[in-house]
């Protein structure tokens, strides 16, 4: 079990630099100190976070609050927020539930619709910037999300997919719109799919670049242990490991609560990336979700400890002895944000501060009373680094405490230079390119 390999292994307000808006030439914006989670009133392109656990407050400082967001229709006077010299659009409509997104070598857009059980590619782009066709390329699925081309490269032959129990792996060649073969199951025994359930069914998938492994994550089967039977999380709240046929398993990293989205930085082959979206129950302010590099071995907390070595109190006491082992993350986000697809940006149209870095698609609070996430942010790498801030990128999706117009899921860097981002409520993708100075 990973638990127990995991211990055998291991035995005030915010100061801001200025109100929030665009941040213009010369000027920082930075919500730092005990306000630097924010909420959505302060978002904005160009406001930035820099969120410490020493920020945080205490567990139970403030109650947990239930503030599930009401989906309103999205009026043309609302238009979406980008830094100045990005253009947004409505790439495609329509979609049933749109999740996780991924670019294929040839500029397709691969689409989880994962409520639905299919997998829908998104081709081609009009003058007036809206996709040429929308095609099923698989259905009959059950809840697909992670998408990934194998080999990879310009080439693949075959298109993955990832269920909550199994890994599938479909022919597939540039330019394909429809599965021309059946699936093979690679793997079929991922723990919470037919035997175990609970929460956290998401599975993402990744390769590294010269295709020898291939990474997998699973979400622990509920908040944080509290029906204490650790033997339902074993190879939970965990990134695995497999070889591209699906065999040779191994655990990479644990105490992940819910490690939804992976991503390999394209500029050194092999160094994975996740979100992984915090435990529920601890306050308002508390714990933090975060953006992290996944290190070979790491521990990351779950269920004893949060955001780093915040000690979970209703497990205080038991484990002492991991406090000083956990890994610290190196971003945490405003909590209850919902973290989830991340992509590196490895286009050439943006401008050049932009390229190599992370954005990431947080779908927004349910359990929060000052709706905090529903933005897409941008996290800027030195030497492919993170100083631990995190910058709004893309804002506009809330419109008061109780109502959104859309939450933000999936995220992919397309062929073509544009950023593309998807979002469940409404069935809309939306691209966003750069076409200023």
């Amino acid at each position: 079990m990973i638990l127990a390999a995991s211990l055998a292994a291991l035995t005030a307000r915010a100061t801001t630099a200025g109100e929030p808006g665009p941040r213009q030439p010369g000027q920082e914006r930075v919500l730092r100190g005990t306000g630097s989670p924010g909420d959505w009133t302060k978002d904005a392109p160009g406001v930035r976070h820099l969120v410490k656990l020493s920020d945080l407050p205490a567990p139970y400082a403030t109650p947990s609050s239930g503030n599930n967001p009401h989906v309103v229709p999205w009026p043309e006077s609302a238009p979406l927020k980008a830094p100045v010299g990005f253009k947004v659009e409505k790439y495609a409509s329509g979609l049933d539930g749109p999740r996780l997104i991924r670019s294929a070598p040839n500029g397709d857009i691969f689409v989880a619709e994962s409520g639905k059980g299919r997998i829908t590619v998104l081709h081609g782009l009009t003058s007036d910037g809206k996709c040429e066709t929308s095609t099923v390329f698989a259905s009959g699925l059950r809840q697909p999300f992670g998408i990934a081309f194998y080999p990879p490269g310009p080439n693949p032959q075959f298109a993955y997919i990832a269920q909550p129990d199994s890994i599938l792996r479909f022919p597939y060649k540039n330019g394909d719109t429809t599965a021309t073969g059946a699936a093979e199951t690679l793997v079929d025994n991922i723990p919470g799919g037919k035997n175990g359930g609970g929460a956290h069914w998401t599975r993402d998938l990744c390769f590294t670049l010269d295709g020898r492994r291939m990474f997998l994550s699973v979400g622990s089967h509920n908040n944080a242990m509290e029906d204490m039977k650790p033997e339902l999380d074993a190879r939970r709240a965990a990134v695995l490991e497999f070889t591209p046929d699906g065999k040779n398993e191994r655990v990479v990293a644990t105490g992940m609560r819910n490690p939804v989205s992976l991503a390999v930085r394209p500029a050194t082959g092999g160094e994975l990336w996740a979100t992984v979206q915090e435990r529920e129950g601890l306050g308002d302010e508390l714990p933090a979700d975060y953006v992290t590099r996944v290190i070979d071995g790491g521990f990351y907390g779950w269920p004893w400890y949060y955001s780093g070595p915040g000690e979970q109190p209703t497990l205080k006491g038991q484990h002492p002895e991991l406090k000083d082992k956990v890994r610290e993350p190196d971003v945490l986000l405003q909590p209850h944000s919902a973290a989830m697809q991340l992509c590196f940006y490895t286009g050439t149209k943006f401008p050049r501060e932009y390229r190599n870095d992370v954005f990431v698609a947080l779908r927004g609070s349910s359990g929060r009373k000052t709706r905090t996430g529903c933005k897409v942010i941008r996290i800027h790498l030195k030497n492919g680094v993170p100083n631990g801030e995190y910058e709004d990128f893309l804002t506009g999706f809330v419109l008061n405490e109780h109502d959104v117009y859309a939450r933000p899921v999936g995220i992919t860097t397309g062929a073509d230079g544009a950023l593309y981002v998807s979002e469940d409520a409404n069935g809309t993708i939306w691209r966003v390119s750069y076409s200023g100075r």
